[in-house]
């Protein structure tokens, strides 16, 4: 549901002139400190939950380990034992011994691949889960402050960057550090002079990767942002596709996509080229140590101090060490950025929600619709008040209508009503309970709400009223619909009821989809029924037909109504005129007219306008 469309504070359009959410904010929301190892930890809860396929692929990890370190022993023995002297036969023994070790480890890589993309895949799917589910529950205000497109980054870029690596990086870590280890310890039992040369390189990697580590996390941080920005900026150009043609802002619209793509190309130039100086970095000082392993090796070969063939096996080994070093430097780039993403996840999951239920909030069984504002105060911001000092009271039945001028604090009121926001003093009662003390789930199953901005679902006609009672039948959403004069134009559709709508249902007219909305709360057979112009979008004779069916509707609710045509609230039972956050005049119809008031002045300038027009005809 939209928020305020009163004064709550609305950030400028976002087509063309860089505001919030915009190319010119582009670290609005996320410039707070970060936390990778809280973040790293907090994985790791995710991922020890699939511990037991983990300690399997893990198993398997060491199995794979131990096969690899095996075939250089092998190679030194079949050279030293078997090539040197000409024994053909041992020699064939050693090689169907390495076509089984090969054997053996394109299975095991294969298994443990097969169990850390289930890991992975579960952890994943847990931690979306998590994400979704803590967005329903924050308030509005919450994404109020957020481009859609940036949440959705948050959803989809994000997570699959925690997914990838799980699934790639976790056995290959764990692989490397055992090879590191087993390979350190096998080159100090073959040889104690050589294994020392060689973890020459070993210092000089971790200053490598410390170094360039320290620049790609800001840079992959500042890449995640930046591609949030740019969902959002997309998801707001196509939703608001339209507007933007009818004025003719397509090239603001290109402009403003440039200056955020082009931030996003120097986020990632800059994340992606330390990345890149990993490789060759790394590579230069590996070649520089096997270049000094060499000469020693071979020094010592002609000093008769090794065989030929142990020194083969530890060049083997020395190759081999190069990759689980280079492995984990360029595991910890990829980590970094999945780290980003995690932390954007993290940090809203760690949203706490504004209007939690209390301890002690009693359920709402029924409810019989009074409702009392009593001295009510509120601001969407602290230090700009909407509404200054509220009170009303509706009995249960009545019909209460709320007017005045675009800014007064009408929507306000109902999105206070339906606790979508928190009063920031007074209290609002329902049937003597401080909805602040009730269950929300409850109040709201008993308000019945249709706004003037309709949202219907990409589903079939059927669902989209049927969303008002999930456990409705066939029969009576076809009634509801009939009750909202809508059972015509549906029967008309293609296939009717189980016509399939579009996206933001962009195959019915605004009067159709606003229709559809009021035979939702039809449906939902509410104790409170809210109508936020519900009546705005419709021509005048299908207006009449609504106006006869909410008269229905309304007998025996508790209603709120928000109107600027004052001839739709005549009949109301009494007419809250609101200006500034105030209400200023209360009464009927009859009652603000003979006071010649503000609300006399509303009347008589839609009558005059109005008249105006019917002449003009």
């Amino acid at each position: 549901m939209s928020a305020s469309k009163d004064t709550k504070s609305q950030a400028p359009p976002r087509l063309g002139f860089g505001p919030r959410g915009g190319p010119h904010a582009f670290a609005s929301v996320d410039a707070r400190p970060s936390d990778s190892r809280g973040a790293m930890l907090r994985l790791w809860g995710y991922l020890r939950r699939q511990r037991l396929l983990l300690a399997v692929a893990i198993v398997l990890v060491a199995v794979t380990t131990g096969l690899s370190l095996l075939t250089p022993y092998l190679m030194g023995v079949a050279i030293d034992d078997y090539i040197l002297v000409g024994d053909v036969d041992g020699l064939m023994h050693v090689i169907f011994l390495f076509i089984a070790i090969f054997a053996g480890l394109s299975l095991t890589v294969w298994l443990q691949s097969i169990l850390m993309i289930r890991v992975a895949q579960r952890t994943v799917y847990t931690l979306r889960s998590d994400l979704f589910a803590r967005l329903q529950t924050l308030s509005l205000r919450f994404f109020d402050q957020r481009t859609h497109g940036e949440l959705m980054s948050r959803l989809t870029n994000d997570v699959e960057n925690v997914n990838a690596v799980l699934t790639e990086s976790v056995t290959s870590f764990f692989s490397a550090i055992l090879t590191l280890v087993g390979i350190v310890i096998v080159m100090f039992s073959i040889n104690t002079g050589l294994a020392l040369i060689s973890l020459i390189v070993v210092p000089l990697m971790a200053l490598l990767t410390r170094y360039i580590a320290r620049h790609t996390r800001q840079g992959f941080r500042d890449q995640q942002a930046a591609l949030g920005t740019l969902n959002g900026l997309i998801e707001e150009t196509i939703t608001g596709g339209k507007v933007i043609r009818a004025y003719g802002r397509e090239q603001a619209v290109i402009d403003d996509f440039e200056v955020v793509n082009q931030r996003l190309r120097e986020a990632s130039i800059r994340a992606q080229t330390f990345v890149g100086t990993m490789g060759p970095g790394s590579n230069a000082i590996n070649n520089i140590g096997f270049a000094i392993i060499t000469c020693a090796g071979g020094w010592m070969a002609l000093e008769g101090l090794a065989t030929i063939g142990t020194i083969v096996s530890f060049l083997t080994y020395v190759q081999q060490l190069r990759r689980p070093i280079n492995e984990i430097a360029n595991l910890f780039n990829t980590i970094q950025a999945a780290l980003a993403g995690a932390e954007r996840v993290f940090e809203t999951l760690d949203e706490v929600p504004e209007m939690e239920d209390a301890p002690d909030a009693v359920p709402l069984e029924t409810l019989d619709g009074r409702v009392v504002f009593d001295d009510v105060t509120f601001g969407y911001e602290e230090d700009l008040p909407v509404l200054k000092h509220v009170n009303l009271e509706a009995a249960p039945g009545q019909t209460i209508a709320l007017v005045g001028p675009t800014g007064a604090g009408k929507t306000t009121l109902i999105n206070l009503l339906s606790r979508f926001y928190d009063v920031g003093a007074g209290s609002i009662k329902v049937d003597g309970h401080d909805i602040r003390r009730v269950r929300k789930d409850d109040l709201r199953r008993r308000l019945g709400v249709v706004l003037q901005d309709t949202f219907l679902f990409s589903e079939t006609v059927m669902e989209n009223i049927r969303y008002g009672r999930l456990d409705a039948t066939d029969e009576e959403v076809i009634a509801a619909a009939r009750l909202a004069n809508a059972d015509h134009f549906i029967r008309r559709l293609p296939q009717g009821y189980q016509t399939m709508l579009s996206e933001r249902a962009e195959n019915l007219s605004q009067g159709q989809r606003q229709l559809l909305a009021i035979a939702r709360a039809i449906l939902a057979d509410p104790a409170i029924l809210i109508l936020d112009e519900a009546t705005s979008s419709v021509d005048t004779r299908t207006e009449v037909q609504i106006q006869e069916a909410m008269l229905r509707l309304m007998a025996g609710r508790t209603s709120f109504v928000i109107a600027h045509r004052l001839s739709t609230i005549r009949q109301a039972d009494r007419i809250l005129v609101l200006r500034d956050g105030q209400i200023v005049e209360r009464g009927t119809h009859r009652e603000l007219l003979a006071q010649k008031g503000f609300y006399h002045h509303l009347y008589m300038s839609q009558f005059k306008q109005s008249t105006h027009l019917l002449t003009a005809s």
